[in-house]
């Protein structure tokens, strides 16, 4: 099992990332709230990881914080939820939002995630109230570490991403239509395309 990776920010397309650890390149997927925590092109960085292996692939997710990791790990042990939806969940609700809608018994607010109908929601409620610590640590500073610009349209970028998190194209565009995108990064527009969601 492959614990942790660290090395230099070498590309970052939602929810794909490239890190280059001493001349090698790894792919990992990782989840909006590890974006929204990203260094810089070419920084050092160090993320949490879980090894998916599949017949055809082994795919390598990432993390920002442990807390992160050990939530990813709760939701695939769920009965109908694996690695793609738990990304899709830890994408679009932080930590927090998470926790209040297992203990409120918020079904409502788990469907509007893409991928989760109802009785997925209410399986999710029953099955995650006994595994989540009862104290969710926020490693949130509240504030996005400032990112490079991609040199594709950061909105087409996270219309991509967000369709990669399982939104269909049309609900996608519509998400982001509505914001004001002048000097905001992809993941800016996604995080407040999110937001959106959640709020409704």
């Amino acid at each position: 099992m492959i614990g942790f990776i660290q090395g230099k920010l070498y590309s970052k397309t939602p929810p794909q990332l490239v890190l280059d650890v001493q001349g090698v390149g790894y792919e990992v997927e990782a989840p909006m709230t590890t974006f929204y925590d990203l260094p810089a092109l070419g920084e050092n960085v160090l993320l949490f990881t879980h090894l998916v292996i599949r017949d055809d692939a082994h795919i390598l997710f990432a993390f920002s914080t442990e807390s992160d990791r050990k939530m990813f790990r709760a939701l695939i042990r769920v009965n109908g939820v694996g690695p793609k939806l738990a990304l899709t969940i830890l994408s679009g609700q932080s930590a927090e939002e998470f926790h209040r809608c297992i203990h409120d018994n918020d079904v409502q607010a788990l469907v509007r995630l893409p991928g989760i109908g109802k009785k997925t929601a209410e399986r999710l409620i029953i099955e995650m109230r006994d595994r989540l610590p009862d104290r969710v640590e926020n490693s949130d500073s509240g504030q996005a570490v400032s990112m490079t610009q991609m040199q594709a349209s950061p909105k087409q970028e996270a219309i991509s991403a967000l369709c990669a998190l399982g939104y269909k194209p049309q609900d996608a565009s519509k998400m982001v239509q509505n914001i004001a995108q002048e000097g905001k990064t992809c993941e800016d527009i996604i995080k407040l395309a999110l937001q959106g969601v959640s709020s409704r």
